[in-house]
């Protein structure tokens, strides 16, 4: 069995973070394993409290699972310290890890700044350096490429400006007003757009996350990367489509709507 790691902060409500990846990443056929970044204490309407580990003890889970169940693809959720950025990259270059897909948690839907300057810079010096590809939103891409970002042309620009500067591939999401959910590829100089139908679902807590989870999943498992963004929006229509209604703020999406069938095949 193919196996996947994600390194991410806990959600208490289960909707984002690890337990999404998690989620995702069984469903997606493959065996899923977690390095805990930070506690948070957080549910549908908002986070209350958020407890970081240690550099020490983020590495110390990294070595273990590193040592003994080799991921075949990883997966780097929001990590607010620069501290913590730098062992993360650190511990994927000493691991040689491949597949690595960095989901750059920087700004939230509502435009809020999620992690300090100085992270951004580790982030960007650091960790984009290793990554097979990276997944920033409308706002994230705007900062990774210094620039604004208002057509689909700007999204192609943006895209190549950072995959040229950090040598990797992007996925540029579309969305926050731009487009009807169409996300764009840059790789290798090679443009590919993932035409999506917007599903009016007020319930959308975790779909960065679910994304990233299923595209490193489906890297696991052999597929090509545009075939992996291709299955990975497929899931998460299916997961949005299922009109899941928890909470009492912007819900989690129903993660287990498949729990047997399309999304478990492994590449032939």
């Amino acid at each position: 069995m193919k196996t996947a790691l994600t390194i991410a902060g806990s959600d208490s409500c289960g909707g984002a973070g690890i337990q999404a990846d998690i989620k995702t990443m069984t469903m997606n056929g493959v065996y899923a394993m977690s390095a805990v970044t930070a506690l948070t204490a957080q549910n549908t309407t908002g986070v209350t409290g958020i407890m970081e580990v240690t550099p020490e003890f983020l590495a110390m889970q990294l070595d273990a699972v590193f040592t003994d169940i080799r991921p075949d693809a990883v997966k780097t959720g929001m990590v607010s310290s620069d501290k913590l950025i730098r062992i993360i990259a650190e511990k994927l270059r000493q691991y040689k890890a491949e597949n690595i897909v960095v989901d750059p948690v920087m700004v939230a839907t509502s435009g809020s700044r999620l992690i300090a300057e100085e992270a951004v810079e580790t982030l960007r010096l650091e960790l984009l350096l290793v990554a097979s590809v990276v997944t920033p939103n409308i706002p994230e891409a705007e900062i990774l490429a210094d620039m604004s970002i208002t057509s689909d042309k700007d999204m192609i620009t943006a895209a190549e400006t950072i995959g040229r500067k950090y040598g990797c591939a992007v996925l540029c999401k579309g969305g926050h007003s731009l487009n009807d959910a169409n996300d764009l590829l840059w790789n290798n100089g090679n443009i590919t757009w993932f035409r999506g139908k917007r599903i009016d679902n007020p319930n959308t807590h975790g779909t960065g996350c679910t994304l990233s989870s299923a595209i490193a999943s489906n890297l696991a498992k052999g597929f090509g990367l545009e075939k992996s963004v291709e299955r990975a929006k497929e899931y998460i229509s299916g997961a949005l489509a299922e009109m899941l209604d928890l909470g009492k703020g912007s819900g989690p999406m129903a993660h287990a709507f498949a729990l047997t069938g399309e999304f478990s095949k492994t590449a032939e």
